[in-house]
């Protein structure tokens, strides 16, 4: 760790412990916790040929993460699953969190590299604890001791530990056989917990684990969470760091258990901080992707995350010049997201891209993936609405002042800013805690949606692997998209609708083949959800080649309030939404519950392989930083954005000449 890595950490844990945790204002309020009745012979609905939207999480942290439980987090996988089926469970500050309404299917994905181990190492009656280096963490979770000691403690032992524990296993003065027999107990409880709150029907789990080949940002930022299909025969040890830092190591080892019957896909997340690498035209050795790693990362990876706590990874603003909306959520806080060759190779559209120049070339596409997103939540799970949101680092930031959202504490800032200026920035003349400037870009995201006929592994599973999937920042917004030849004889109210274009089209996550002289025709059918804003307007982006160049056009394809897009433009007018920035509160007389459109290409050629997704946005709402403002009764910062606008991606169609 470097000097000022540390000095940050402490700085960060110093100014914390100084905060008057008394001051309730600046905590979120338990929302009401309503009582979830088990039903013990839950009737099991029959399959829906014409396919459900199920949404769900598969980003999850717990206690068995090394970096969870040092953010003070002790749920445990078993807790996860009852908070995504609307139970209430405890923030390691010390209020309930629970979501507004229970998931349909959830996976825990716990860092696979020492899972389980910080617990074991604070444990002070484990023989890994009685090693020398374990001493900082002993009863680390007993009670949650917000002092200034623990505070700096717990601020100085997550890298350092890491560290200690990979050089111990690579000189040989750690038992490594203490630390596997650990991690395949913890990943055993793991599967065990994922099976015991499977309700096939009703709520679907999955075995996972986040494979995570290094710490730092926008150093081969490469982190995947892989899931498994079912929990038949899996293995007793997974593949980690310790086996290999290159993510085409651990395809071949998914290769390899697939050879035996175990299925299972690796999702991608967090991109935007990947420093260009995440979608490269190199492999991880720097040599050019060939057709053996095409194959093989297009068979493993189907999905990726374009949305988390993190950020989006859908584009860049620097990338995507003419998308107005590009600039959503995509800050890091991180000084190296200013420098443009980090971006390329960072962002799903630029993939996509880099997908149909690789074609060209005449390899198989690498790039050519469906789309969610999940929350990356290390407390056990998500918010999930912008108004109650409590971030995803438990102790570090479980409270407004902690997140930068609203000023730090007057006198004790003002102490701070004298004693150690580089704690403090000053922002419409109110300190705030420098500590949190990469905090307060976080984001209250995102959500996985699918189109499947049941909510079952089976189904959704395979979901999974056909791309029938779509990613919302949040909300619940339904989304279908359709492409194809046979759409233009439907009529938008005909009742046979879905059964006839699941019959006859293409949906996300397929491929179109072009017929000459036949412009096809795009349905998008997308659904507000029913607690969130209404939806502003739908569009679709278009990504295509032109003479060695990518290309890239946004298209609104239809309007809330009878409004028309404008044919030259291709834009809706503004439909006159309005935030009372006071309270939060928006119009109702604007925006739509349902978007229901059929378009055509007006710039379509047969001759060009292109991809097609679509974008659906809500009217504007209150970003989380000003809902924690307001319930403080402070004016929010001016450099943060007051607003936002949810949305959801639907997965894209890729439309293929023949050759």
């Amino acid at each position: 760790m470097k000097i000022k890595e540390i000095y940050f950490i402490l700085s960060f844990f110093l100014v914390a412990a100084c905060s008057d945790s008394s001051n309730s204002k600046n905590i979120i309020k338990p929302i009401e916790v309503k009582p979830i009745v088990e039903k013990l012979n839950i009737v099991r609905p029959l399959p829906n040929p014409n396919k459900n939207a199920y949404f769900g999480d598969l980003h999850v942290h717990t206690g068995n993460s090394f970096d969870a439980y040092t953010f003070g987090t002790i749920n445990t996988p078993k807790d996860a699953y009852k908070y995504a089926r609307g139970h209430a469970i405890v923030h390691p500050s010390g209020y309930l969190i629970q979501l507004s309404r229970p998931l349909d299917f959830y996976a825990v994905t716990d860092h696979g590299i020492f899972m389980g181990l910080m617990k074991v190492a604070a444990d002070t009656t484990s023989e890994f604890s009685k090693y020398e280096f374990t001493k900082p963490l002993h009863n680390l979770n007993e009670s949650v001791d917000t002092g200034i000691i623990s505070l700096i403690k717990r601020g100085n032992i997550f890298r350092p530990f890491y560290r200690k524990v990979t050089e111990g296993l690579e000189d040989g003065s750690i038992d490594g056989s203490l630390i596997e027999k650990v991690e395949r107990s913890v990943w055993q409880q793991t599967i065990e917990a994922a099976d015991n709150a499977y309700i096939p029907g009703t709520f679907t789990t999955f075995a996972a684990y986040e494979y995570t080949p290094g710490l730092d940002l926008y150093n081969k930022y490469l982190h995947r969470n892989v899931i498994f299909k079912d929990t038949r025969n899996l293995p007793q040890k997974i593949f980690t760091r310790a086996d290999s830092p290159n993510p085409e190591k651990l395809w071949d080892w998914m290769n390899l258990i697939r050879s035996d019957g175990v299925e299972s896909l690796a999702i991608p997340h967090n991109t935007n901080i990947s420093g260009g690498v995440a979608f490269s035209l190199d492999n991880y050795n720097g040599g050019p992707i060939d057709e053996s790693y095409s194959k093989n990362r297009l068979l493993n990876e189907p999905l990726v995350e374009i949305t988390q706590v993190k950020g989006t990874s859908e584009t860049h603003p620097l990338l995507s010049k003419n998308d107005e909306w590009a600039a959503f959520e995509v800050k890091t806080g991180v000084d190296q997201e200013k420098n443009i060759s980090n971006l390329r190779g960072s962002y799903v559209r630029d993939a996509y891209l880099k997908g149909l120049m690789l074609e060209e070339r005449g390899l198989t596409n690498p790039y050519k993936f469906g789309l969610i997103g999940s929350s990356d939540s290390h407390v056990g799970g998500p918010s999930d609405s912008e108004e109650v949101f409590f971030s995803k680092v438990g102790l570090l930031d479980g409270t407004a002042e902690l997140r930068g959202s609203i000023p730090f504490n007057r006198f004790y800032g003002t102490f701070l800013k004298l004693l150690r200026p580089n704690t403090i920035a000053e922002v419409d003349g109110k300190n705030y805690l420098t500590a949190s400037e990469r905090l307060i870009h976080f984001s209250a995201s995102g959500l996985a949606g699918v189109w499947a006929e049941e909510n079952t592994r089976e189904a959704i599973y395979e979901a999974f692997r056909r791309k029938e999937t779509f990613a919302t920042s949040g909300p619940r917004i339904k989304v279908r998209f359709f492409a194809g030849y046979d759409l233009e004889n439907s009529s938008l109210n005909d009742l046979s609708l879905i059964q006839d274009a699941y019959a006859n089209n293409i949906t996300m996550g397929g491929t179109l083949i072009i017929d000459h002289n036949k412009n096809p025709t795009f349905f998008v059918w997308a659904l507000a959800d029913t607690l969130g804003a209404p939806l502003q307007r739908t569009q679709i982006i278009k990504g295509w080649l032109e003479d060695g160049e990518h290309k890239e056009k946004v298209f609104d394809v239809a309007c809330s309030d009878g409004l028309s897009v404008d044919q030259d433009t291709h834009r809706c007018p503004e439909n006159k939404a309005w935030v009372d920035l006071s309270n939060c509160s928006i119009n109702a007389d604007s925006g739509e519950r349902e978007m229901k459109v059929f378009w055509k290409d007006p710039e379509f050629k047969d001759n060009q392989d292109a991809f097609y997704y679509s974008r659906v946005l809500e009217n504007p709402v209150c970003r989380w930083s000003t809902w924690d403002s307001i319930r403080a009764d402070e004016k929010p910062r001016s450099d943060i954005p007051v607003t936002i606008q949810e949305r959801a991606w639907s997965s894209p169609i890729w439309l293929k000449k023949i050759k």
